[in-house]
């Protein structure tokens, strides 16, 4: 079965992600992929450069002058996964290659960049608005505005809602999100509750 996996920036993506890895399951993370071909495609780097000059600096992408362009301008934004979402599916594309009982892709442009079309199952993790600031702040050490303004760059809880087959909500305490996803899991009928 191949999972996709989507919902904004610190809404617990990575839970349930490592919850899948603790059952067995292999996981695709996409921001992964996309910063190793940062280091390997010199093209990618430099489509970015020419769209957004000044933004590497010494061959290597300075991610926080990008983030302050394209969370800023939601053309910018679009600009940058136009570049960016047709490398890593061609990568994604390659790993599935190697079949397994469960493959996680985990994109926050699961549709934008054509990767919900290879999933059996689609998933939004959401989480509250202030839950997901402050744990960006925590995670990331940004500022609060830096992080309020990575995720109104993204879509609203609404649109991933509509979007996916299913829909978990990260709203309480860590343990209870976990309990959750393995729930999940399990109503999937791809692994079994005494594993």
């Amino acid at each position: 079965m191949i999972l996709g996996i989507t919902g904004g920036t610190g809404s617990g993506k990575t839970t349930l992600l490592n919850v899948i890895r603790e059952q067995g399951g292999r996981v695709l993370d996409c921001d992964e992929i996309y910063h190793q071909q940062l280091k390997q495609d010199l093209s990618l780097l430099r489509a970015i450069e020419d769209r957004f000059p000044g933004v590497v600096e010494q061959g290597t992408l300075n991610r926080k002058k990008l983030g302050n362009i394209v969370f800023a301008d939601k053309s910018a934004l679009e600009d940058l996964n136009q570049i960016t979402h047709s490398a890593v599916k061609r990568e994604v594309l390659c790993k599935l290659e190697e079949r397994t009982k469960l493959t996680a892709i985990d994109a926050i442009g699961l549709f934008e960049g054509g990767l919900a079309e290879l999933c059996d199952v689609t998933v939004a993790v959401t989480a509250p608005l202030e839950d997901r600031i402050k744990r960006l702040m925590g995670r990331d050490g940004i500022s609060e505005e830096y992080a309020r303004s990575r995720v109104s760059a993204q879509h609203e809880e609404a649109w991933f809602r509509e979007k996916c087959n299913h829909v978990l909500v990260n709203d309480g305490n860590l343990e209870a999100f976990q309990a959750k996803c393995l729930a999940f899991l399990f109503s999937l009928g791809i692994m079994k509750e005494n594993q």
